[in-house]
């Protein structure tokens, strides 16, 4: 249990906490009960030992009645009257008790925690009983605080804090805190719940990914800003020739004096380079539910990744497969990088994305197909071949496309109690077909980290060997292979599905590959899969 622990500071920031309408350091009533019933709700928080003190008072005056005993009958009065005066006290102190509470951080990270603050203050001119606070939370986030207060003096206050945390990212309410109050005698307690609560908000964890230059970045989607003609924005020295209208503070008189005639700075604006970012959220494409769980992976993968875009001033839009396009700050459906609150936004939407009940990727297609997306990057789930091949198209409005694709074979043991998953087409099989529309296609297993899996999305940082296995085939996991997801394994760098597999970056059907992005026109006449 915390302890409690007095001050003499001032209130913390926070707010009060108080029926609508009421001061704000005014505590509120039980919730559903009616404004006369206070005094009604106040009989009934008598403890056992007033119940028995008034039932004792009421049977000696009867008693003194029967036995015409007077002096009983001031026994019975005293014992009936002690409870009956500390509820009235009570019942007169209850709207006197204010309380705040204060969350840093307010928002964080999974598997990270934050510090609660509670003030309370005793505003009325009367010292207070036995105070006992209870802070509701969400189970997710541990036991509910309780603490216990001997006495808090007229006028006084004391600081009381606890600490939250949770694996599971969401939204989660802090409150209503409850107060019960308590006379000396112990005859009579009242629990009251403050009306306010706050919210606190645990987004993914992000995790810092390395530098790399995606394929398209030359086409000016990547790292590279280019310059657009607008109406306002910076200067270009690149002059043109004045036009009528034209502000003469925007004459440039060094080439006016080249070129003989009036010449003007053109004004120009940088172009931000784009990103989507397309989250598949199907509840039949993600086996198991909890923190360890493939969705889960995937959603902390797309906030790393978008907090990474956004460092290197990226505009990025998130997506997901119901074909929605999370509002950002740059009107247009996206985060810029240029506003400083784009990384609390992007985190905030992320923290409470859940299962969606769409089919397929088709609402996704529609969006996408309608314009170029620049850099395109997607965390997909399970997809059967129908949607392999849909999810291949979308490559096709796009200047580059990195496919992280879950195994969910390898994830099903350590998540098998959530939604049965539809059949999935084999592993190997997604990855060729998204290779053959040109995605650089990660497979990703419980073992693999994201930044060990983006460094492989980098062609400049892996080997372009040939492949060792013809196109549709994969290597046996045998003894010279290792085991899958390691190092000379199945999965791993060296195996099928790593770099310089058959699968893998820098593979036949990887980037730079035979049937890869950026790979030469074909024999046939047909375009490869980059061009």
């Amino acid at each position: 249990m915390p302890t409690a622990s007095g001050g003499t500071e001032g209130p913390p920031a926070g707010r009060s906490y108080g029926p609508p309408g009421a001061p704000e350091d005014g505590g509120s009533a039980a919730p559903g009960l009616p404004a006369g019933s206070g005094l009604r709700a106040a009989l009934g928080g008598l403890t056992t030992r007033g119940r028995s003190f008034l039932a004792a008072g009421i049977a000696a005056a009867a008693c003194s009645y029967v036995l015409g005993q007077a002096d009983l009958l001031r026994v019975g009065l005293l014992l009936a009257s002690l409870p009956l005066v500390c509820v009235a006290v009570l019942h007169r102190t209850r709207h006197r008790v204010a309380g705040s509470r204060a969350l840093s951080p307010a928002r964080i990270s999974a598997a990270s925690e934050t510090r609660v603050r509670l003030h309370v203050e005793n505003v009325s001119r009367l010292p207070t009983g036995v105070l006992m606070l209870q802070d509701h939370v969400p189970y997710v986030l541990g036991p509910r605080p309780r603490f216990v207060l001997d006495r808090v003096e007229a006028g006084g206050h004391r600081e009381l804090s606890y600490r939250v945390r949770s694996d599971l990212r969401g939204r989660y309410p802090l409150g209503p805190l409850q107060l019960r109050l308590s006379d000396p005698f112990g005859m009579c307690e009242l629990t009251r719940s403050f009306s306010a609560q706050d919210v606190l908000t645990v987004v993914p964890r992000v995790e810092p990914l390395p530098p790399v230059r995606l394929a398209g970045d030359a086409s000016g989607y990547g790292d590279g800003r280019h310059r657009a003609l607008a109406l306002a924005g910076d200067d270009d020295v690149i002059p043109r020739g004045y036009r009528h209208g034209d502000d003469l503070r925007r004459v440039h008189w060094r080439s006016t004096a080249r070129h003989g005639e009036l010449m003007v700075r053109r004004e120009e604006q940088p172009q931000q380079a784009r990103c989507t970012i397309l989250l598949d959220t199907r509840g039949a494409a993600h086996r198991g539910s909890g923190p360890d769980s493939p969705f889960e992976w995937a959603v902390a993968g797309a906030a790393s990744v978008g907090m990474h875009l956004l460092e290197h001033g990226f505009s990025v839009r998130l997506l997901t497969d119901a074909g929605s396009s999370v509002p950002g700050t740059d009107g247009a459906g996206g985060f810029s990088g240029g506003a400083a609150d784009a990384a609390g936004l992007l985190l905030d939407t992320l923290a409470v994305v859940d299962h969606s009940e769409e089919p397929g990727l088709s609402r996704a297609y529609d969006v996408l197909r309608g314009g170029n997306e620049g850099l395109l990057i997607a965390f997909l789930g399970d997809l059967d071949e129908e949607q392999t091949v849909l999810a291949g198209r979308l490559r096709r409005s796009s200047g580059a496309a990195v496919a992280f694709v879950l195994d969910g074979d390898a994830w099903s043991g350590a998540a098998a109690d959530g939604p049965e998953a539809a059949p999935a087409l084999p592993l190997a099989d997604r990855l060729r077909l998204l290779g053959d529309a040109g995605w650089t296609a990660l497979p990703v297993t419980p073992r693999d980290t994201l930044p060990a899996l983006w460094r492989l999305a980098d062609p400049a940082r892996t080997p372009r060997t040939p492949p060792q296995n013809p196109p549709g085939t994969a290597a046996p996991h045998g003894p010279a292979d290792g085991p899958p997801g390691r190092p000379g394994g199945g999965q791993g760098p060296a195996g099928p599905y790593g770099s310089g597999g058959a699968y893998g970056t820098g593979s036949a059907y990887g980037p730079g590959g035979a049937y890869g992005p950026g790979a030469a026109p074909r024999g046939d006449g047909r375009k490869g899969a980059g061009r």
